[in-house]
């Protein structure tokens, strides 16, 4: 597979109630494919993220959508274009950032998570001095990362509760 330079598609999910912000790195093919976040079927990110609330699983993109902004949660990715092959992280070149002070200083966001190591390193490179928010790192609930468990990303993920709405 070649590199490509990609622009991110998709607009951040957050209203005036959301609490915590999550920033992965740059939609996958396959979410560009279906416009919505952690849409390839292997990733687990959904899958956790309806243990850590004890729900089912949403499974449409509007349900994604109202899944989110119910518990206070904004999605969003570091950066607006890349080169990137495929949803290979480790492949990013030539990186630009997305403004994520501005969903900050449009939502009272309490926390910043990543999903992944990637997206820690390229927020505290490109977005920390702008938003003067520390960001917390959780694990990538991509296929990539299998030496993480299911049991262990739940774990990991269920940092974001003290900081989400509760229903």
């Amino acid at each position: 597979m070649e590199p490509q330079r990609i622009c991110h598609p998709l607009k951040p999910v957050f209203d005036s109630r959301s609490q915590v912000l999550l920033l992965g790195t740059m939609p996958s093919p396959r979410s560009r494919a279906e416009g919505f976040y952690y849409a390839h079927p292997r990733n687990r990110f959904w899958l956790v993220m309806g243990q850590v609330f004890g729900e089912p699983v949403p499974e449409t993109a509007e349900g994604r959508r109202r899944f989110c902004l119910k518990h206070g949660v904004a999605l969003w990715d570091v950066l607006s274009s890349c080169v990137i092959c495929g949803a290979g992280d480790d492949s990013i070149r030539e990186p630009s950032p997305n403004p994520v002070e501005a969903v900050l200083q449009a939502a009272p966001v309490r926390a910043v998570f990543t999903t992944g190591r990637k997206a820690f390193t390229l927020y505290n490179r490109y977005c920390l001095s702008r938003t003067g928010m520390q960001a917390f790192s959780l694990p990538s609930t991509s296929p990539a990362n299998c030496a993480v468990s299911p049991e262990q990303l739940e774990t990991a993920y269920r940092a974001i509760l003290p900081y989400c709405l509760e229903v």
